[in-house]
């Protein structure tokens, strides 16, 4: 606690105590404020709102920071796996080697799905998108492994994380399999996490399929960089859904379908689907004069972030696993080379140093799954993938916290006042 905060109302003075966390802005404890003035706070998005107390993850927007259990993203992208940092952020540390090794062998033991969850899939039309794919089957998760939704059992809850993170790469590459029109692929235990993803995506049974390490390193380092963000639009929904007591499956589903929004999970599509606008590298000129005049409605997706006011710690580390993934397929396209050129225009222009505007996680993370071979509509899929990991940490984090209690967000309610029924013959 590092005090109190006084709020005065009406000429009477409320003390409230400000709690200091272990880095980052004060906050003041309100949970008493209506009790004792009658008044409520108004603060839509809860943007200025502590909703909990966590000790997952922490950003400095202003900064560019992120630290996931105090280690920087970037030090975690580049030396860590993303099965080292979905047990640190489980556990709380960075695991020993036996402590690894049982972790890996715990999660490959649990990728394989139940056989009847096939006949799910076919429930869906062939064209289905596969995010409609994968909020429908993870919902139905519960169905078959009633088991593990004893909520508050924390042996239970455990196996539940490990379940969600294991099947979460198999259910994505059937999303994309069905949507297609393949046939399914079965996990293969002796490879790794990220390998066995891309395997199950890409394969097909007529001939061996050899992931790229250097594609199966980026994409482990795209889930890295997307395992947890704090509190955002997914994560509070899972909390607040998991608040009511709520399976995690249905918790789950509840931030898969929140993380479809365009403004939340679908921007790195966004801008890729802006880079494909733009079409030639000869026509961005033109398209940053248009970024630059307030009249005209364009401008440039995956630029800049909400959060981040200085640099978005993520994207240099993706700049790089960009670049090497690129020379590696020595693909051909337009759009790619488009997407190089506006990278090393806007970090010089000076409306868009000025600005902040540097190239975010989404701009690099677009860039890479397209070389790679993923469709736009899986490209939320895969962020859904990695954040199952953060969605199911902060749901065991809040289960945990006795302070913990139902969500109840109030309102200023501006609606009519109380009025008496009249009968519809007398309207």
């Amino acid at each position: 606690m590092a005090g109190n905060s006084t709020i005065s109302i009406d000429g009477k003075d409320f003390p409230y105590p400000t709690l200091s966390g272990t880095t980052g802005p004060d906050v003041i404890d309100i949970r008493k404020f209506y009790g004792q003035t009658g008044l409520f706070t108004y603060d839509p998005g809860f943007t200025s709102t502590a909703s909990c107390e966590s000790g997952l993850t922490y950003i400095d927007g202003d900064a560019g920071v992120l630290l996931h259990r105090g280690y920087p993203i970037d030090q975690l992208a580049e030396k860590s796996s993303f099965m080292e940092v979905a047990y640190l952020l489980l556990n709380g540390e960075l695991p020993v080697k036996d402590e690894l090794d049982a972790f890996v062998t715990t999660i490959t033991r649990h990728t394989m799905v139940h056989e009847q969850l096939a006949t799910f899939y076919r429930g869906f039309r062939r064209d289905a998108h596969p995010m409609a794919i994968l909020c429908g089957v993870v919902g139905a998760l519960s169905a078959f492994y009633p088991d593990s939704t004893n909520v508050g059992d924390p042996q239970e809850r455990t196996i539940s994380m490990h379940r969600l993170i294991a099947k979460m790469p198999t259910i994505a590459a059937m999303a994309y399999k069905y949507s297609v029109g393949q046939p399914f692929v079965y996990p293969k235990n002796d490879l790794s996490y990220t390998a066995n993803f891309l395997r199950m995506t890409f394969s097909v049974p007529a001939e061996e399929y050899e992931p790229d390490p250097i594609i199966v390193d980026a994409m482990d380092k795209i889930f890295i960089l997307h395992a947890d963000h704090e509190q955002n639009a997914s994560t509070s929904t899972v909390r607040l859904a998991g608040s009511s007591g709520a399976n995690p499956f249905a918790c789950v589903a509840a931030g898969i379908a929140t993380l479809w929004g365009p403004a939340h999970g679908g921007a790195n599509e966004a801008a890729l689907n802006m880079l494909r606008e733009i079409g030639t590298p000869d026509r961005i000129p033109e398209y940053i004069a248009r970024a630059k005049n307030k009249d005209d409605p364009f401008r440039l997706m995956g630029f800049g972030h909400r959060v981040y006011k200085n640099f978005d710690p993520r994207a240099k580390v993706l700049s790089k696993a960009a670049s090497e993934v690129l020379d590696k397929l020595n693909i051909s396209d337009p759009v790619l080379d488009t997407a190089r050129e506006l990278e090393q225009i806007a970090l010089k222009d000076q409306y868009f140093v000025d600005r902040k505007l540097y190239p975010n996680v989404d701009f690099y993370s677009g860039v890479i799954l397209s070389a790679i071979g993923f469709p736009t509509t899986m490209f939320t899929v895969l962020f859904a993938l990695a954040r199952t990991v953060g969605w199911v940490a902060q749901w065991n984090e809040m289960i945990s916290d006795p302070e913990q209690k139902i969500g109840r967000p109030r309102q200023l309610y501006t609606g009519p006042t109380q009025r008496d029924y009249i009968p519809v013959e007398t309207r």
